[in-house]
């Protein structure tokens, strides 16, 4: 039975990294590790590590991309939570067979190696849930 190890991630949509890091980094003294582009995702991700987790600003690098969506039906704000399985293909297999509403069925791998796949909304009372395996 595939387990969950910790939380990853908490990503927080942006219109805009640099005005955020005005209270992420510069006042909350989180220190920015990495800024990345995610060009699978239509995205940036400004990294800044809290204990063995991560805060995950995230800014729509195209109009038409699901982030960019969101941003313009919700604001910015909380965009999901990311969960650190140790199999990501037996977690899927398990929440298909509870009849768990996914986004995707199979693991995407991102530009970093790392597999990921996003639960839907509606399975997790309105919480987008992002499963990772390392």
């Amino acid at each position: 039975m595939a387990i969950i190890k910790k939380i990853n991630h908490v990503a927080v949509a942006v219109d805009d990294i640099e005005s955020s890091l005005a209270f992420w980094r510069d006042a909350l003294g989180l220190e920015m590790t990495e800024l990345r582009d995610a060009p699978a995702e239509a995205a940036q991700i400004a990294f800044l590590p809290v204990g063995g987790s991560e805060i995950e600003l995230v800014r729509p690098t195209t109009d038409d991309s699901g982030l960019a969506k969101y941003l313009a039906k919700r604001g910015p704000g909380m965009h999901h939570i990311c969960l650190e399985v140790d199999d990501i293909a037996g977690m899927l297999a398990q929440l298909k067979a509870r009849g768990v509403r996914l986004i995707n069925e199979s693991p995407r791998t991102g530009a970093d190696g790392r597999q990921y796949a996003f639960v839907h909304p509606e399975a997790a009372g309105g919480v987008l849930v992002e499963l990772y395996q390392i």
